[in-house]
């Protein structure tokens, strides 16, 4: 800057001077002339010139606004040069991400992404904290608040390593040894199966059980006269627990058919056969109740043959033991049956290596905690073990046999009951064997993961599929009003905004509709599983929805009548109990606690209580009926009224209760009389055989003769719901 600044000013002095040198040149001329033509000619006036201190002034000012020109013009060089956009802050985000983590992203509010969302094709309302968004609705989001997007590979592509346990290969047949058949008994609800159990293993289940039916699966291990040793499976009877049944299939050898002789077959005896046929077993059948004068075995063969159950009787293959589980008659005979069945298939297991099994059942107690039981069906079990089962694992800590005796070792074949779990398994879960403790918390962190995957991937498409809907609303909704006058468009949104408003009091009437929210409590896992599968069928939602809150295993806790509370619900207990404390916290905050030992009982309380919350119906309760013969008129005053000559030809008529006209048995009209004589005599009551006179509370309905005239009375009746549970 200085030294152009210099050269400013050694230019304008060389112009200063060469302005000086002109003007004192001119001076000197004029000088001259005026003193030659100073006789002749007036004297010139000399033009005006700019002085040495003038000059000074105006380089000086000159100078001074260069300087500062020149200064701001450096200034502004020095500064770093704008850009031509503001530089946006990169977000890291990822496809399935969800709202709170877009929001941390962002280092936003989560309202910030909702309000990003507002006046957009997607559904502000159905959008929570852990809603996954789409790849759509993420870019939306950062353009609207000015950002940068950066996809983040790691979040979207990382495969997580496969941690899971899985069964070993097939072992080496040479290290196979002969092992206990493992036999289902199946049939009919009161058809004598735990009665047949009891007296093979004689002690007093049937006795024990509530209602005499067994309500979950029990694994029992019974020694012969003989030696051998059956593992039998005694699987529920009734219709509720068929998924049970399913299961105790999947895990067995032989399946034991019981038919009462006496009664034949019947609807859960067809689905025993078809869970043995799913699950490729053999069947043995046993027809009980032999005893009976009424029992008759041929006919149950024959009925048999319409399901593909050849006895050999017939040119078939199924053993047919005719049995009395009461008085125990041929109760060895169809043991021997089912160990020759077994010979046959000659099952073998492995007893070495890690062990492999299944849940049969599962249930807290109160003093070990969560407890198994269990079927071994390769390896060993012995106290110490490292299982994994579903999404929970146990280093076993107890184990003990079908009679609560401790045992250190479990076989293959072998019905044992494992104390250890760290979580709950469900019945029907795979037992396996780990190495160690870390080995068995990363099986069940990945089954997690991966459940929570599996669930991810299903909630990202609902999402998706909702934005297409809303997409298309979206759309359809310009394409309706894109052609339109802006004052017209305007209009027509008035109108469905009052259209909308007038449905409102209709929606609070939907949702205001009856509610019953039920917490279910049972004493095993198994039992739950039936008593939620049945609520599942539930079909009377149009009338009463139903709400299952909660379910779980164990007695009623006192988090149970909160929840019931909360929600104002009723809380179901199938064999558990509620302690008193918990019965006098539930009683002050008016919650209802239902305890039952008998499935179809607590279903039958559910109906009841379904019932109960149903608005009552009115009933028409006919009381007399009547033939209109003659029709006329009579003038009463000015007015002209319309009366109809009857004949009562039922019951009779009463004058202070409803009336309705049938016409071709059509309901016409229906109100009540403003008069009903008798000849000229006003009357309350006309009874069957007699005629009368009668005239509506409505002048404008014109009578017919043949019509009729039906007298009734309304009673409110209690509703009742629709819903079968098929039992």
């Amino acid at each position: 800057m200085n030294l152009k600044i210099l050269k400013l000013e050694n230019l304008l002095r060389c112009h200063a001077v060469f302005r000086q040198l002109h003007s004192l040149g001119q001076r000197r001329m004029l000088a001259q002339w005026s003193h030659v033509f100073s006789s002749a000619y007036p004297v010139w006036t000399a033009q005006p010139c700019v002085w040495p201190w003038q000059t000074d002034l105006v380089i000086g000012a000159a100078l001074s606004q260069y300087r500062l020109l020149v200064t701001k013009k450096e200034e502004r060089s020095q500064k770093p040069p704008l850009s031509s956009t503001k530089s946006k802050k990169e977000v890291e985000v990822w496809i399935g991400m969800t709202v709170e983590e877009l929001a941390r992203a962002m280092e936003k509010d989560i309202d910030c992404v909702f309000e990003a969302l507002m006046n957009t094709d997607i559904d502000i309302d159905s959008l929570e904290a852990h809603s996954h968004l789409d790849e759509v609705w993420i870019k939306e989001v950062i353009k609207k608040t000015r950002m940068k997007l950066k996809w983040s590979k790691l979040k979207q592509d990382k495969v997580r390593e496969n941690k899971d346990a899985v069964k070993r290969p097939q072992a080496d047949p040479a290290l196979l040894i002969p092992r206990s058949p493992v036999v289902t008994i199946m049939g009919h609800v009161d058809h004598g199966k735990t009665t047949l159990l009891d007296k093979l293993r004689k002690t007093q289940v049937a006795a024990m059980e509530a209602g005499g039916i067994t309500q979950h699966i029990g694994a029992f291990l019974v020694s012969l006269p003989s030696g051998e040793r059956i593992t039998f499976l005694d699987t529920p009877g009734h219709a509720a627990f068929s998924a049970m049944r399913a299961r105790g299939a999947q895990v067995t050898d032989i399946v034991i058919l019981v038919v009462a002789a006496d009664d034949g077959v019947m609807k859960q005896t067809v689905e025993s056969i078809q869970h043995a046929r799913d699950a490729q077993v053999p069947i043995v059948l046993a027809i009980n109740k032999c005893d009976k004068a009424e029992a008759d075995p041929e006919k149950v063969k024959k009925e048999l043959l319409a399901y593909d159950v050849v006895c050999e009787d017939y040119g078939g293959d199924v053993q047919a033991v005719h049995i009395s589980a009461v008085t125990g008659d041929n109760l060895m005979a169809l043991a021997e049956a089912t160990i020759a069945l077994a010979e046959m298939l000659e099952l073998k297991a492995d007893p070495t290596g890690p062990v492999e099994g299944t849940v049969i059942e599962s249930f807290t107690d109160k003093g070990r905690g969560p407890v198994t039981t269990a079927i071994i069906q390769r390896g060993t079990l012995r106290k110490g073990s490292i299982l994994v089962a579903g999404k929970s694992w146990a280093k076993v800590r107890l184990m003990f046999d079908e009679n609560g005796k401790p045992i250190q070792e479990a076989y293959p074949s072998m019905p044992v009951g494992i104390v250890g779990w760290r979580d709950l398994p469900s019945a029907g879960d795979e037992i396996l064997e780990v190495e160690s403790e870390g080995r068995a918390r990363a099986v069940v962190d990945w089954r997690k993961y991966e459940q929570e995957q599996e669930k991810n991937k299903e909630d990202l498409k609902i999402l998706e599929e909702k934005r297409k809907e809303h997409q298309e609303a979206h759309q359809k909704a310009r394409e309706k009003y894109g052609t339109l006058h802006w004052k017209e468009r305007s209009f027509l949104k008035y109108q469905e905004k009052k259209e909308q408003k007038l449905l409102k009091p209709k929606e609070k009437e939907e949702r205001d509709s009856p509610v019953l929210p039920i917490i279910i409590k049972g004493d095993v896992d198994g039992s739950v599983e039936a008593i939620v599968d049945i609520m599942n069928t539930y079909d009377a939602s149009h009338e009463c929805e139903l709400q299952l809150v909660h379910f779980g295993v164990g007695d009623v806790s006192e988090n149970d009548v909160n929840l019931a509370e909360t929600f104002h619900g009723v809380i179901y207990g199938f064999n558990v109990n509620a302690g008193n404390v918990i019965q006098k916290s539930a009683a002050k905050k008016g919650v209802k606690i239902k305890l039952h030992k008998i499935i179809y009982r607590l279903i039958e309380d559910v109906q009841e209580e379904l019932s109960f919350r149903l608005p009552c119906t009115v009933e028409e309760n006919p009381i007399g009926e009547a033939s209109i013969l003659a029709t006329f008129t009579v003038t009463e005053g000015k007015k002209k009224v319309p009366v109809a000559g009857c004949r009562v030809q039922k019951g009779q008529l009463e004058k202070q209760k409803k009336f309705k006209l049938i016409r071709n048995r059509d309901v016409i009209w229906k109100g009540s009389l403003t008069s009903l004589k008798h000849h000229k005599d006003d009357i309350s009551v006309i009874k069957s055989g007699m005629d009368c006179g009668l005239s509506l509370s409505e002048e404008k309905i014109e009578f017919k003769v043949g019509d009729e005239i039906i007298c009734y009375e309304e009673k409110e009746v209690p509703g009742k719901t629709s819903w079968d549970p098929g039992f």
